[in-house]
């Protein structure tokens, strides 16, 4: 399994730039981070990130003008997914365009089921560079502004209040964990 820390680390802007590619969040949130400690240059993060979702969501945009059908007929995986981009797109075609790439599972099949809609490619174009712009600059100062506060808190906390914090997380976790198996349990 990859640690994305370590290969942000390791491969900075390329990292970078292959992760906003194909999915991004975690990869961004990390590289921001990076920035807030100097590892980085956050403007550099940005842009990369930016242009890199931009021509990733392109391709799949492309893809699916050209081969979407035979993409959803060959992957029946993927076609709940895009019924449910293509009735999104039907209601609130401006907002969904501009926010496919903050829902959830929506990232790679959101541009290839716009592709097989009647939204022109030129517009696409527009509304997917402003999106991958907004995206790249929330999330990397998201990432950003949390490696600030981790740098700040450990600067404040000695080791035995962060001892005592780290269990009170793992206990808190463990409480949720239970909580949404009996939850789960309860359902069936």
């Amino acid at each position: 399994m990859i640690n994305i820390a370590e290969w942000v680390q390791s491969y900075g802007y390329v990292a970078v730039a292959i992760g906003t590619f194909l999915e991004g969040e975690s990869v961004l949130f990390i590289a921001g981070a990076a920035a807030s400690r100097g590892h980085l240059s956050m403007p550099v993060v940005i842009a990369v990130a930016a242009v890199a979702s931009f021509l990733g969501d392109q391709l799949f945009f492309l893809v699916g003008r050209r081969y979407g059908t035979a993409l959803l007929a060959r992957y029946p995986s993927m076609q709940p997914r895009a019924a449910r981009v293509r009735g999104l797109l039907d209601r609130h075609h401006l907002p969904l365009i501009l926010s496919i790439r903050f829902l959830y599972g929506l990232r790679i099949i959101g541009p290839i089921a716009i592709g097989m809609s009647s939204v022109s490619w030129h517009r696409f174009l527009m509304l997917n560079g402003l999106a991958a712009v907004l995206w790249a600059v929330l999330i990397a100062s998201i990432g950003y502004g949390t490696g600030q506060a981790l740098v700040h808190l450990l600067k404040v906390v000695d080791a035995d209040e962060l001892l005592g914090l780290s269990l009170l997380l793992i206990l808190g976790i463990a409480w949720w964990l239970l909580g949404r198996r009996r939850a789960l349990n309860n359902k069936n």
